[in-house]
């Protein structure tokens, strides 16, 4: 078995794979926020990982026993990247480093966006061995991804971006709703409610560039101009997917890859993967399109495999 760690600015995951690639058990836990923030302070995350990851341990171990734990896993960066940091991963890298130890097994470090992908891959059954795009869309990374499968990871290249990040862009408009954080899935029951589209954000897109500080701009002053609600929360969700199709399109365009994979908690989003939908696109699963250790268990499994084999 593989334990996987996974420690981001929203959420504390782990997550225990076997050797065929099968998931045995996956915990989670998000982080509190109080309401009328949008997120928390670095040191405020590490302290709430401190605090969880012991009781998620303790849950995935009385699930599964850790017994068969031939390797550990964990995501030490967002990114792979070497100028890539956040303090935030550091408590999972202690954990994962002391757990190996005590077992005398190995723990192999990957990256937060890695595990993304590979979990998105793995909940839509898809081995990709052709290079392929990626769409990271969470809380803290807007980007476009050319990807290339490695024996025991990605390569990974940034081919496009976004100025502020989609997750950030729902959130805040959320939080100046009323709506907690993260505000994801309220946004997504009030759009529903939406009786109207007539209130539309204006995007701005260029090749595989996208900004979405000016719409989020536009919609805090529709939410201070009184503009209901639902239509703003609307306005925004179709703002995201309509700017992603622009971007996505370039990038196949310019690449040649028809093969498109999205990626992160924003990819769950029902609204926009309906609007996307005619794009032919392959989604995560909405449980795992979110921050999880499932993807950092399955690399780790990955890495295992072809240290045995050398």
């Amino acid at each position: 078995m593989i334990l996987g760690i996974d420690t981001s600015c929203y959420t504390s995951s782990v997550a225990i794979c076997d050797s065929l690639g099968r998931l045995l058990s996956d915990k989670r836990r998000l982080l509190p926020v109080a309401r009328g923030q949008c997120g928390l302070r670095q040191s405020e995350a590490l302290f709430c990982h401190i605090r969880n990851l012991p009781d998620l341990m303790e849950a995935l171990f009385a699930e599964v026993g850790d017994a068969g734990i031939q390797a550990v896993a964990v995501s030490s960066q967002p990114r792979p990247q070497a100028d890539s940091y956040m303090p935030v991963f550091t408590a999972g890298v202690a954990v994962a480093r002391s757990v190996a130890a005590s077992l005398g097994v190995p723990c192999y470090m990957t990256s937060h966006q890695e595990g993304h992908i590979m979990a998105a891959l793995y909940s839509a059954s898809l081995r990709w061995a052709d290079p392929f795009l990626a769409v990271h869309l969470s809380g803290g990374t807007g980007e476009l991804l050319y990807v290339e499968p490695q024996a025991a990871g990605f390569s990974i290249r940034v081919i496009g971006d976004t100025d502020l990040p989609p997750g950030q862009f729902i959130d805040r408009v959320g939080v100046a709703l009323g709506l907690p954080f993260p505000a994801g899935p309220e946004i997504e029951k009030l759009a529903a409610c939406a009786s109207s589209t007539d209130f539309r954000l204006t995007g701005c897109v260029r090749g595989t560039h996208i900004s979405f500080s000016g719409p989020e701009s536009a919609a805090q002053r529709a939410v201070v101009a009184g503009v209901p609600p639902a239509e703003i929360a609307a306005a925004v969700l179709d703002n995201i997917a309509k700017s992603l199709a622009k971007a996505i399109g370039a990038a196949r365009a310019e690449y040649g890859c028809q093969h498109v994979l999205l990626a992160g908690g924003v990819a769950a989003n029902q609204r926009i993967r309906k609007r996307l939908h005619s794009l032919q696109l392959n989604f995560a699963q909405p449980q795992y399109a979110g921050d999880n250790a499932v993807g950092v268990a399955l690399l780790g499994l990955k890495k295992h495999e072809q240290e045995t084999r050398a």
